[in-house]
């Protein structure tokens, strides 16, 4: 009702001003400072620019390191000839998969009937639960508390109940709303994190905790003390291309499969436990993904599993690709979050202690929701320093798609209560946002909450560089004056910085393999574990390993990543692919080296292509594996004290100003200005590229 009558008014205002402009009615009938409200948002010409440090080193020619090389698949992906998983060409006797999905958010499943759907020409099969063991249903990321297909009941709208084998997509697609699902509803239907409290709807083994200093002791000095909520919705990670797979049988008792995933490893270990096969009669590639932001790390699975079981059982290709309705239905979203917290802090505004509980909403599975909760509990005081804290974790378990992790992975989550408790200590005590911010900012050798000391912490410089680039002091003054002038539309300008720890979570997932193979005519074939999801991985490989190796960037290629090239790899997530799979490259170049050193010697003028000949004569192995094990992680209070929880930290500070139609809540973002501290930077092309496009 608001909004009708603030639209009837917009259109009074717009309909005023153009007879004032006519000379029908007073040029005074509309007051100036109520004129704007009449205007509605138009599409601005967008203008940037990009600005990076160069490396000033002395580099040979070559050298492509720090250098903004252009995207290795640039081209064939803007032409549209690059080949994603589900453009490899159909092949002889292929079949189409189609999911069965659940209709009911909570409910047992009382009776399953395909018999309208395989009475259809051309419908091979329909599997259900009913065609694997209990065991071998039972899958899972880290916990096995998810199903292939549902068995007996389900939890959520869109949960796999089962699928149909066809001969087309159409077919198949047509062939699964006939399955006949029939349903004893249950109750409480839980969807919310609230509704979860309320039921005491958590995961086994929570709350959590996590503790430093005396919180009660620093509340009762504290000159303030204040208790605040906020939250945090979903997020649909809306990459363009949706989860998709292809299996294809080889020999009797080998699968093989093409699949849209973040974790190669993951999918070949669990068709391995599906189909009972050893996992090396199972490979699965992954050539290019069209985006993933960790919706493909672990719900891949979806897909993937079904179809290799249809596969297997008909010794014929199957493919799936899913619909974007079925896409979005079937697969989770970012973690919503709710955060109750108390803070303690004196008249000038330095916070002393905080106590924080963190609620993520999990949805019906564990999937990876514990590590997405562990690193918001980690990282939920961002750049500040909070000498007293405790923070409580729940998992909450509700009738949702499984959430999953989406880029930050629990980071962003915990820095958006960071930055509302600061923003309530700044309104409390009446200073500047800028200034309380800059009271509790880290300082280089503090130690944070989980112990871990910051060695370099350039917060401070990132801030003031942004300060200088946003112009940010007169544009404030700007939007003071604009907001005195206008009634119904504001402006509005924020600083938001970031402190972000580099490394997984779970200890043995930081180690990364790869495969180099030098060919006689010179040319390099690079294998390595990580998967090229358009950030540009591949093409930092390559870099790398032109350095290592004193070539030009042309002479090498990577093919795909495929398991078995690299086995036991650990998933292209949590920002570290360029730096573990980098160093396992540089790992294999360095044994290279070694061994064609003695040619090199030998042959002081020669080329690279005729010092490669001369191994080849010389029977010089040119193959080498390289491996790489991040060290010094592993952080446990008890059992690794000395130990860090990430490798490093990677900073940064966005300043965004933001216009607002009172009347409608339409908005527009006018500008932004981010500055990142990404240490010596590999690439700065791709990484200005994914700071963009994180934004």
């Amino acid at each position: 009702r608001a909004l009708a009558v603030s639209l009837f008014f917009k259109a009074y205002l717009a309909i005023s001003q153009k007879l004032c402009d006519a000379g029908i009615i007073s040029s005074k009938a509309v007051p100036v400072a109520e004129a704007s409200g009449a205007e509605i948002f138009h599409t601005p010409a967008l203008k940037s620019s990009q600005l990076f440090e160069r490396d000033c080193s002395e580099q040979p020619v070559c050298d492509p390191i720090g250098r903004p090389k252009v995207h290795a698949a640039a081209l064939k992906q803007a032409t549209g000839e690059a080949i994603y998983t589900d453009d490899i060409p159909r092949m002889e006797s292929e079949l189409y998969l189609a999911l069965v999905l659940s209709t009911k958010p909570r409910a047992k499943i009382t009776h399953i009937d395909p018999t309208q759907a395989l009475a259809m020409e051309g419908v091979h099969a329909f599997y259900s639960h009913t065609d694997l063991t209990e065991h071998a249903n039972e899958v899972g990321p880290v916990f096995h508390d998810e199903h292939v297909f549902a068995a007996g009941e389900v939890h959520c709208y869109g949960q796999v109940v089962g699928a149909i084998v066809a001969e087309n997509q159409a077919l198949a697609q047509r062939a699964a709303r006939l399955v006949s699902v029939q349903y004893e509803e249950q109750t409480p239907v839980i969807v919310t994190i609230e509704q979860a409290i309320e039921h005491k709807s958590y995961f086994p083994d929570y709350p959590r905790y996590m503790n430093k200093g005396n919180v009660e002791e620093a509340f009762a000095e504290a000159d303030h003390v204040y208790e605040g909520e906020c939250r945090m919705g979903g997020q649909e990670h809306f990459y363009l291309e949706t989860h998709a797979a292809l299996a294809v049988p080889r020999d009797s008792d080998e699968l093989e499969l093409f699949c849209s995933t973040q974790h190669p490893s993951e999918i070949q270990k669990l068709v391995s436990h599906v189909l009972s096969l050893p996992s090396h009669r199972i490979v699965c590639r992954a050539k290019r993904l069209g985006g993933g932001f960790g919706g493909k790390e672990s719900r891949a699975i979806s897909v993937a599993l079904p179809v290799a079981l249809a596969a297997y059982r008909l010794r014929r290709p199957v493919r799936c690709m899913l619909d974007r309705d079925e896409d979005m239905l079937i697969t989770g979203t970012r973690h919503p979050f709710l955060f109750k917290y108390k803070v303690g802090f004196t008249s000038e505004g330095l916070i002393t202690a905080c106590e924080i509980e963190c609620y993520n909403n999990a949805g019906w599975s564990m999937d990876l929701s514990f590590s997405v909760l562990d690193r918001a509990m980690h990282q939920f005081e961002n750049c500040y320093r909070i000498p007293n804290v405790r923070v409580g974790g729940w998992v909450c378990k509700t009738n949702l798609a499984s959430n999953t992790a989406f880029r930050g992975f629990g980071g962003p989550q915990g820095m958006f209560a960071a930055e509302h408790i600061i923003s309530d200590v700044a309104r409390i005590v009446g200073r500047e946002l800028l200034e309380v911010m800059r009271l509790n900012f880290y300082k280089t050798g503090n130690l944070t909450h989980y112990n871990q000391q910051l060695e370099h912490f350039p917060i401070d410089r990132c801030l003031n560089d942004c300060l200088e680039q946003s112009r940010f002091y007169e544009r404030r003054d700007e939007i003071a004056r604009f907001n005195r002038e206008n009634r119904w539309r504001k402006r509005g300008i924020s600083i938001v910085p970031t402190k972000y720890g580099i490394a997984f979570g779970v200890m043995h997932l930081n180690q990364g393999g790869a495969l180099i193979n030098i060919y006689a005519d010179g040319s390099v074939l690079l294998s390595h574990g990580g998967v090229e999801i358009g950030q540009g991985l591949n093409t930092k490989m390559i870099q790398c390993a032109a350095r290592a190796l004193g070539i030009p960037i042309e002479l090498i290629h990577i093919s795909e990543t495929a398991t078995d090239k690299v086995p036991n790899t650990s998933p292209t997530a949590a920002s570290v692919g360029s730096d573990i799979n980098g160093m396992a490259l540089l790992d294999a170049c360095d044994k290279l080296n070694k061994r064609l050193a003695p040619v090199k010697k030998a042959l002081t003028q020669a080329t690279w292509k005729e010092w490669i000949n001369q191994a080849y004569l010389d029977r010089i192995s040119l193959s080498a594996t390289g491996f790489y094990a991040m060290p010094d992680i592993g952080y446990n209070a008890a059992t690794n004290p000395n130990a860090r929880t990430y490798s490093y930290y990677t900073n940064g500070v966005g300043i965004s100003v933001v216009e607002i139609d009172c009347l409608t809540g339409d908005h527009q973002v006018l500008s932004t200005d981010i500055v990142m501290d990404i240490g010596s930077s590999i690439n700065p092309a791709i990484d200005i590229g994914q700071i963009e496009g994180a934004f």
